[in-house]
């Protein structure tokens, strides 16, 4: 597994590169829900999601734009973990 350093705290680079891909190129530039199901689909793809990737999917929350259903969708899920 990969990780990326951001103001010195350690994060799951996958999951970056993901957000990443899906909010560059064509499109609005905002994650959707299928976006969001793939993020949550790929921190969940060993023996449960790890706090690396929870902070992770902290920081995609924090730094990344969400459609309106899309965000409702990531608080749900990230609040299940």
């Amino acid at each position: 597994m990969a990780y990326q350093t951001i103001d010195g705290v350690k994060y799951e680079k996958e999951l970056l590169d993901l957000a990443t891909a899906h909010t560059t190129g064509q499109g609005e530039g905002k994650l959707s829900k299928d976006e969001v199901a793939d993020l949550f689909k790929s921190a969940n793809d060993g023996q449960g999601v790890t706090d690396t990737e929870k902070g992770t999917l902290e920081y995609i929350r924090n730094n990344f734009e969400f459609t309106d259903a899309a965000a409702k969708d990531f608080d749900a899920a990230f609040a299940s973990l």
